[in-house]
């Protein structure tokens, strides 16, 4: 055995000890688990791999793409097929179609992540308040919750960017005020299975508030669930704004947005089929990519998971 061998066991034994000696011991060793538990998952790491390859996309946009997004060649460039001068073709504009792909990542980014920033804090708050209240307070914020989830996402979405007027940051606040109810549900429901353990009592016996109980000490439990799961709803926002742009009510021209792109691509579906192929296969893509990333983080921070 070499010395790199003995070293990696090591610190794989330290990592891994039942009685860790500080809690940045014990934080390593629980995220050492989730890593080994995430890699075993080959389709996990294939998710992990296209997120990795957005983000690394719409940092570099400007290097990767070869044109401008908003400015074609109308009279030389109009609907080419792909080929070697435009991988992805050209538009009805003669803009070209990777590289409004590309710019595109970033606001597929833009809009999934603002939605994340906005829903997930609003529905970890309503359903963390509900489940440690109880009372007339639940009753109240989950009626409120269960008004939002009787109608489909994309309906609700429609009628408040109507309401707000047609726009990407219009959209982004229609997707967000839409995606909070389940995560609400989810924090309520891992609130009421520690509101009365005797965790929380301990805590309530050292004189805590309820407002620090629920900040500090019930917030920080359910924060796994919520990732897990606005991962997974990564792909149904991405449908949703993609929905929204081809309505119309998204993103605006000339903004290169996916959805906007097929809007504008469907009157060459059977002739110039790559004007809307290639932003639909950039969506199907990505999405399954958060499909699989969350999958696989389900399966790794899931605490009944054995050590693989």
């Amino acid at each position: 055995m070499t010395a790199s061998d003995a070293g990696s066991l090591s610190r794989r034994a330290w990592l891994l000890s039942d009685r860790p000696a500080s809690r940045l011991q014990a934080k390593l060793g629980r995220a050492y688990v989730a890593w080994r538990r995430f890699s075993a998952n080959r389709l996990a790491l294939v998710g992990m791999l296209i997120i990795i390859a957005l983000l690394v996309v719409a940092a570099f946009a400007d290097v990767l793409a070869p044109y401008s997004p908003t400015v074609g060649d109308l009279k030389n460039a109009r609907l080419l097929p792909p080929g070697a001068a435009h991988w992805f073709g050209t538009d009805d504009l003669g803009r070209d179609i990777y590289s409004r792909i590309v710019y595109g990542a970033r606001w597929t980014l833009y809009v999934v992540i603002l939605v994340a920033i906005i829903a997930a804090p609003i529905g970890l708050l309503v359903g963390t308040i509900a489940g440690y209240a109880g009372g007339w307070t639940d009753t109240i914020l989950m009626r409120i919750t269960d008004i939002f989830l009787a109608f489909p996402k994309l309906v609700l979405a429609l009628a408040f960017v109507a309401a707000l007027g047609p726009g990407i940051e219009n959209a982004v606040l229609a997707i967000a005020i839409t995606s909070w109810p389940p995560y609400a549900r989810i924090a309520r429901a891992e609130t009421l299975t520690v509101r009365n353990s005797d965790y929380i009592k301990a805590v309530q016996l050292m004189g805590a508030s309820p407002f620090r109980i629920v900040l500090r000490h019930i917030m920080p439990l359910c924060i796994s669930s919520l990732i897990i799961r606005v991962t997974l709803d990564m792909a149904g926002i991405i449908l949703t704004a993609a929905g929204l742009g081809f309505l119309g009510l998204g993103a605006q021209p000339p903004l290169p947005e996916w959805g906007a792109m097929i809007a504008s691509g469907r009157r060459f579906i059977l002739d110039q089929w790559w004007v809307a192929a290639a932003p639909g296969a950039a969506i199907l893509i990505v999405s399954l990519g958060f499909n699989l990333l969350g999958d696989g983080l389900r399966d790794a921070l899931d605490p009944r998971s054995g050590d693989q």
